[in-house]
């Protein structure tokens, strides 16, 4: 079980000192049985005025700062240490039970639907059926599919059919887009196969945080900067992580900060200045993702925050 250290930062430069408004920030992982903090700790120039931590309407934990210091830099520094404990995909899986028929949707149990309802509607339009074309190449004409062969089987079509290409500003590619170019980030990916999942009846939500290698052999794609992927919502096995990007089914290497029905919903960071367009320089952003061989943590203590 790897302990992975992750620093996080971005920096803001503007030509000019600028006031700054309200900052919000996605980049403490969420905590579960398959990931435990060990330590986080968060450095912010100038100080904030105030710094408070809320849970978003998906349990994400939300960073707000708000500033009373004008500067012409802005910078947001996170370090974090954790025991990543990946679980396997379909440790659980009923062949039977979890199945998708010819020319239906899937049917989730009554008592599920008005949980799962947000994340089965489609976001994205599709006139002439071409995602959805897309998506029925996974099931089998006649009789049943099985949920794990469908969404592994999209999970690698993606990777092998598809080229990636770094893109870390700008809205995600529509999943049209990305099917007619052939071509997309993770986002860009992640997005693309949400859609196509939820077409089939299945509710799936976007997934932002970080991809690591736990092998000597190699790196992961989308490393460097922050990763995204999918998760789609099986009865027997519960939230299943699917990354397109790197062809990875389940959560191996795979450490999740936010969780949500659409991709604007987790962003790193963002916020606002008050000052002239012309004012503002641009954004550096490094990610350094190390990883240690054996996990012997610790219970994670409460979060440190270090003002800086």
């Amino acid at each position: 079980m790897p302990i992975v250290s992750i620093r996080h930062l971005t920096t803001y430069r503007y030509r000019n000192p600028v006031a700054f408004g309200e900052h919000r920030m996605m980049l403490r992982p969420l905590e579960s049985h398959d990931q435990r903090l060990i330590s986080a700790d968060l450095a912010i120039g100038p100080d904030p005025a105030v710094l408070r931590y809320v849970h978003d309407v998906f349990g994400n934990s939300l960073g707000i700062a708000r500033f009373e210091t004008r500067a012409d830099t802005l910078s947001f520094e996170s370090r974090v240490v954790l025991d990543h404990r990946p679980q396997p995909a379909f440790a659980v899986f009923d062949g039977e039970a979890e199945a998708l028929r010819a020319g239906r949707p899937f049917a989730y149990a009554p008592e599920d639907m008005a949980d799962l309802a947000q994340s089965i509607a489609p976001q994205h339009p599709d006139p002439d059926a071409e995602l959805a074309a897309w998506a029925r190449r996974f099931v089998r004409p006649v009789g049943a599919t099985s949920l794990r062969t469908l969404l592994s089987d999209m999970t690698h079509a993606i990777r092998e059919e598809l080229q990636y290409g770094t893109r870390l500003s700008g809205h995600p590619q529509t999943p049209l887009e990305t099917l007619s170019l052939r071509t997309g980030s993770c986002r860009d990916f992640a997005v693309l196969m949400m859609e196509a999942a939820r077409s089939l009846g299945l509710a799936a939500r976007f997934v932002s945080g970080y991809v690591y290698s736990s092998s000597q052999k190699g790196g992961r794609t989308g490393g460097g900067h922050t990763h995204a992927w999918v998760r789609v919502y099986l009865p027997a096995c519960g939230w299943v992580e699917f990354d397109p990007t790197n062809g990875i089914v389940g959560n191996q290497d795979l450490v999740r900060v936010a969780i949500a029905r659409d991709p604007r919903q987790a962003l790193p960071l963002h916020g606002t200045y008050a000052g002239l367009r012309s004012d503002y320089l641009g954004m550096d952003v490094e990610v350094d993702v190390s990883v240690e061989a054996e996990a012997g943590a610790q219970p994670a203590p409460l979060l440190r925050v270090a003002q800086g």
